[in-house]
């Protein structure tokens, strides 16, 4: 790759200024709108093979999902696509220093700059799991401070693509990422979720406060070790100076399990707020434009831990101007094909009422699209949205047909995997295993394949939740039946067996 080589038509490289093991990020210019923009290029290798199209695919979905967030610290996702083997990604280019570099020049880091720092970061945090999306990659470098001192967040969502439950296609065999500000969880490719990122804010606000990350080592396998195994220094031995209720934040963050990790960025936040400096209180009123300025870059509001409204029916209107249902539904079908599945999710949320109104609430033409509703919605990312949606399908297919029913317990695992995806392990863990019995029991709703992937979850979701003894047990017993019934070559076999060789590492 050279300078002046043009992507997509459009955007002109001009200087190379980062590069890692996912790919290299430029300077351009934008002939289109003729702007100075930063594109990032995974790198060939990353996506050659026979799984191209499928990374290709998740790569734009991430892409996608990560442009429904609007918040000024998350950098802007102008475009994303392919060219040939490479993917790129468009961003806002972000005038300032990455934060690591910022902390070399200012050594010792003030601790009031950390907790302004780590207290904006929050806010960013807050907006994205939200989404839900977990960043699975924080850290100085994915941090840029400008030049009026606010930080903007990069990277988001591609670390997703590239992550452990697509390690297979890295074939790298061991998890991506930066292993000093990897969570426990992630590291043994257990599930992950927003309290995964408030582990990697720990070990960001540590490094700021202490000028190191608590642990380091001359091995990835070493790093994991240390992380599962040693409590991290407390900042105070160093820096005295640095409040006692500080050093606590930063040692609940580094909490070995995630359940004993504070549970948001929100109250991260708000215990950081106790030492910025003091600003007043803001009214709580919505859209209040003194709030900037009584309390900066506080989230609002809490969206992460709030349901999402539901569809609202509208009011009645004369029979003439009645929504036409099947043309809506028409409208729907074009637009998936098309991949614009935001704008199909938002016809289908605003045509449920009406379509209830006009067929009833239990036909079967409402009950398709409410089934399409909620399968669009996980498609989108909006998991929030899709769960309550599930578990009604769910309750309502069982009560028609019976617990077992194949359906309803499809619907139930779909709701599963939103909480899963929503950072709620212990939720999700007790759906797969009420699941679990159902899928083996071959005179029920057996389902051998769905029964293997539950389980695997299930042993994710046992490391995600510290308890690594069960997690051994569960996918040593998975590893053994897939490759009884699958053969040692299967991916899944391959798959949970680097994850036993990694668990059977960091436990010797």
């Amino acid at each position: 790759m050279t300078t002046g080589r043009v992507v997509a038509g459009r955007y002109e490289l001009a200087t190379l200024i980062g590069q890692g093991g996912m790919g290299q990020v430029w300077t351009a210019y934008d002939r289109r709108l003729d702007r100075r923009v930063a594109v990032k290029l995974l790198r060939p290798d990353k996506v050659a093979g026979q799984e191209a199209d499928e990374l290709r695919r998740r790569f734009v979905r991430e892409c996608r999902v990560t442009a429904q967030v609007d918040h000024p610290g998350l950098v802007t996702v102008h475009d994303a696509g392919s060219e040939g083997e490479e993917l790129f990604l468009v961003m806002q280019y972000v005038d300032g220093a990455d934060l690591s570099d910022h902390l070399a020049e200012h050594e010792p880091y003030p601790w009031q700059w950390a907790v302004a720092v780590a207290a904006q970061l929050c806010a960013v945090l807050s907006a994205v799991h939200a989404v839900p999306i977990v960043h699975r990659d924080l850290k100085p470098r994915n941090v840029m401070v400008k030049q009026d001192g606010t930080v903007t967040v990069l990277d988001l969502g591609v670390a997703s693509v590239m992550d452990t439950d697509t390690t297979r296609l890295t074939h790298t065999g061991s998890p991506i990422g930066s292993p000093a500000y990897m969570a426990p969880e992630q590291a043994m490719g257990g599930a992950v979720g927003p309290y995964t990122d408030l582990y990697a804010l720990g070990v960001l606000l540590h490094e700021l406060l202490s000028g190191d990350v608590p642990f380091s080592g001359s091995t990835a396998l070493g790093v994991l070790h240390r992380h599962l195994y040693e409590p991290p220094l407390p900042v105070r031995r160093t820096r005295p100076e640095v409040p006692e209720a500080l050093e606590a934040l930063v040692l609940r963050l580094l909490a070995k399990d995630p359940q004993h990790r504070p549970a948001s960025a929100q109250e991260v936040y708000e215990h950081l707020e106790l030492l910025l400096p003091a600003r007043g209180t803001p009214t709580g009123a919505p859209l209040d434009p003194t709030r900037p300025f009584l309390r900066p870059h506080a989230p609002w509001p809490d969206r992460a831990r709030t349901p999402a409204p539901q569809p609202q029916a509208a009011p009645a209107a004369p029979a003439a101007d009645k929504p036409d249902v099947a043309a809506a539904v028409d409208e729907v079908k074009r637009l998936l094909g098309e991949g614009r599945i935001t704008q199909a999710v938002d016809i289908l949320g605003a045509i449920l009422p009406a379509a209830a109104e006009q067929h009833g609430e239990h036909s079967p033409v409402v009950r398709t699209l409410r089934k399409q509703y909620a399968a669009t919605l996980m498609d989108d990312g909006q998991y929030r949205r899709a769960l309550p949606e599930l578990r009604r399908l769910a309750d309502e297919r069982a009560a028609e047909a019976g617990q077992a029913d194949t359906q309803s317990l499809r619907f139930r695992y779909d709701a599963a995997q939103c909480l899963e995806q929503l950072g709620e392990p212990a939720a999700a863990l007790a759906e797969y295993r009420a699941l679990l019995p159902y899928y083996e029991n071959q005179y029920v709703a057996g389902d051998p394949e769905l029964a293997l992937d539950v389980r695997r979850r299930i042993g994710h979701l046992l490391l995600a939740l510290g308890d690594r003894a069960a997690a051994h047990d569960t996918l040593a017993r998975l590893l053994h039946d897939v490759e009884r019934l699958q053969g040692s070559g299967h991916p899944l076999a391959v798959e949970v067996r680097r994850t036993l060789q990694w668990l059977g590492q960091v436990r010797g």
